[in-house]
């Protein structure tokens, strides 16, 4: 049984912590809001630069003459897998739900014999992958020190992932990362980016294939493909974001909100035990007095 004196300082202990989370959580929702904007910002320009590349690939003479960004290396042997989590904890189930994806992913991989290659991008993806699959991580980016998500960062990996190809260290590169759709909900994506997907049949017919190209759709293809992949990472970094503010301002406000309870059932339990300690030296108290 806790004494009084633990009790108070308990209590004083969670009040202080939940001050922390609701300041936490004011910050996480000031952030959410320009985060948000930047995400939804950003999906029509990478949905329109995918779609111009799919036109582009439509009216390619050649296919064997195609870049391989666009057509790949012919095999599917060998995967490089980037995992894009945060820096910061204290999110809820946002980097796990990410890494959770990409760990079915790997073992569907593995199972299929083929080989297996990593880059993360937060600190907090590698801390959970390092243990089981410490040995397939090939790089470990960290964008802690930058302040805002920017396309400079995300241009770095995608430098880095065009000269691993340009070395043919893979034949496939897929993107992980959370998709922004509420505070409550952010949905985890896994994301080819070479060579390109095709789109459905469905989408394929929404796609304007009319288009007039100068100069030529193959020099223009070895511009903008390297390009994209850079744009596509950036839009998979602001949904990051978005994700990670939302995510964190929910686990603020359940933490805030537990932390309530806490105090209550504390405050309850010190009540009590201050109302049996002064019932018990009122007893003696009395139980002396008859003695006498």
């Amino acid at each position: 049984m806790p004494s009084l004196d633990d009790l108070r300082k308990r209590i004083t202990s969670v009040k202080s912590t939940q001050k922390i989370t609701k300041a936490m959580k004011m910050v996480a929702a000031a952030k959410l809001r320009k985060a948000q904007e930047n995400a939804e910002k950003g999906r029509p320009y990478s949905e329109k630069m995918n779609n111009i590349i799919l036109n582009l690939s439509a009216g390619v003479s050649d296919p064997h003459s195609a870049p391989k960004l666009l057509v790949g290396t012919g095999k599917q042997d060998d995967h490089l897998c980037v995992v894009l989590t945060s820096d910061r904890g204290l999110c809820g189930g946002f980097n796990t739900n990410i890494i959770k994806k990409a760990k079915n992913y790997f073992e569907k991989i593995k199972k299929q014999g083929k080989s297996l290659k990593i880059i993360t991008v937060g600190s907090k993806g590698y801390d959970q992958l390092k243990r089981q699959y410490g040995t397939y991580i090939v790089e470990n980016i960290s964008f802690k020190d930058s302040k805002n998500i920017n396309y400079f960062d995300a241009s770095k990996v995608g430098g880095l992932i065009i000269d691993k190809f340009q070395k043919n260290d893979f034949d496939v590169c897929t993107i992980f990362y959370n998709k922004f759709k509420n505070v409550i909900s952010q949905i985890p994506q896994a994301q080819q980016i070479i060579p390109l997907e095709s789109v459905d049949k469905n989408k394929e017919e929404n796609l304007e294939i009319s288009y007039e190209f100068e100069p030529d759709e193959d020099e223009i293809l070895s511009n903008l493909l390297p390009k994209n992949i850079s744009t596509q990472i950036f839009k998979a970094m602001l949904e990051n974001s978005a994700s990670e503010q939302g995510s964190r301002m929910t686990a603020m406000d359940n933490a805030t909100r537990n932390a309530g309870d806490l105090v209550d059932k504390l405050t309850i339990q010190y009540n009590r035990s201050r109302q049996a300690a002064i019932t018990k030296e009122l007893i003696e108290i009395i139980s002396g007095a008859e003695s006498l």
